[in-house]
């Protein structure tokens, strides 16, 4: 105790020379807020500042944490694509169709779920759905089976980067709609159209030569007089169509009857794969004719003038016309003729409507195309293709 008070003594006499002790020093950090207490009170206008930050939201923080990064990723991506369509204006036009068939194909892929899910929990049928719904679940599975064989062939390691140079080189063989230009998608529909058209002058000659295997003599000379019309460019009736329904349910026009070259030449009109067996080729036919006729009863429930114009164009390419140059008027004339035979089809016509629908092509290469002789005889062999679907 006596050496204590002598250091404070010195303390005393010598100022702040000597510091105060880790004791002292405690002693008064302690001391500091009974002072404060004593001094004075918190002033008001601390108190609601001081309880804003103790109650402050995380879940206010994330959100705006992620707006700002948003914000940011937007501003970064547009500058990346004005240094792209600034420094490589080629590789910019093929980079942004690449991103928005991207974002296309997976809307697609949801939207398809979507009516999957919808078929399965109300037990819902293919023909029961509507007309969009039918035709985008029949799209998208061609797409995917396209996409499938890019998925195939990138499995090897380093394989990816041959896909990449293969899609560059042959879009159209290995890409879907999606990622097509806008002139790509024009050129292409007239190259698969023209593939479509060198089998015609086949298809037309097997319905030459089994003319006369045809046992009833009126449906004969029907038939005679329909390749007539069709050659000197004169409009067929629809009843004159109709009149041919029941010459291509048995033999020899039947679809069973048909031999393995007479189908491959039918899928290449069909925009099929002909490099399948026979008992494949017929049963895609089959298949593919009653999805085209399931369509059509759905669209003509729908109504033509509830179609776009862009949906008008593809329903009637996907029938046998080459809608890319034609207007739009005249594709809605075309279909409703279309629809107006395929929904005439009755028993044991109704399941293979194909028959019929393609017959309607008659109608519509005959009134357009009427200074092109070829024209007429492709339209008499796309008929033959929708007869001899109905077998």
């Amino acid at each position: 105790m006596a050496l204590s008070r002598v250091c404070w003594a010195r303390a005393g006499l010598w100022g702040s020379a000597v510091t105060p002790g880790p004791y002292v020093t405690r002693k008064l950090q302690l001391a500091r807020p009974r002072a404060g207490l004593a001094w004075g009170a918190p002033r008001l206008f601390d108190l609601p500042c001081r309880s804003s930050n103790l109650h402050l939201s995380p879940k206010a923080d994330v959100k705006s944490l992620i707006s700002y990064v948003v914000t940011k990723t937007k501003v970064i991506n547009g500058k990346y694509h004005r240094f792209l369509g600034r420094h490589f204006p080629r590789f910019y036009v093929l980079y942004t169709i690449f991103m928005k068939g991207l974002q296309m194909f997976w809307a697609d892929a949801k939207k398809a779920r979507r009516i999957k899910t919808y078929m399965w929990k109300h037990n819902v049928k293919f023909h029961q759905l509507s007309y969009r719904e039918m035709e985008h679940l029949r799209q998208f599975r061609r797409d995917v089976t396209k996409c499938l064989f890019l998925g195939i062939i990138s499995i090897p390691p380093f394989a990816n980067y041959l896909v990449f140079l293969l899609m560059y080189l042959f879009p159209r063989q290995l890409l879907i709609q999606h990622f097509w230009t806008p002139k790509q998608q024009i050129d292409f529909l007239d190259i698969y159209h023209a593939l479509r058209k060198q089998s015609h002058p086949e298809i037309l000659g097997y319905l030459e030569r089994v003319i006369p295997l045809v046992s009833d003599a009126g449906l004969r000379w029907h038939m005679t007089e329909l390749c007539t019309k069709i050659q000197h460019g004169t409009h067929p009736a629809i009843h004159d169509i109709l009149a041919l329904r029941e010459c291509f349910s048995n033999h020899p026009l039947g679809m069973n009857q048909l031999h393995a070259l007479q189908m491959k030449a039918l899928s290449r009109a069909m925009l099929l794969t002909p490099y399948l067996p026979s008992f494949l080729l017929r049963h895609r036919l089959k298949t593919h004719t009653t999805v085209i006729h399931q369509l059509d009863k759905a669209l003509a429930k729908l109504g033509i003038g509830h179609l776009t114009p862009q949906e008008v164009k593809s329903a009637c390419y996907l029938r046998g016309l080459n809608s890319t140059h034609i207007a739009e008027e005249r594709c809605r004339t075309w279909l409703g003729e279309w629809l107006q035979i395929s929904c005439s089809l009755k028993g044991k016509t109704h399941p293979c409507g194909y028959a019929t629908q393609i017959q309607i092509i008659f109608i519509f290469y005959s009134e357009i195309t009427l200074e092109l002789m070829s024209e007429y005889c492709e339209t008499l062999i796309l008929c033959i293709n929708s007869f001899a679907y109905r077998g």
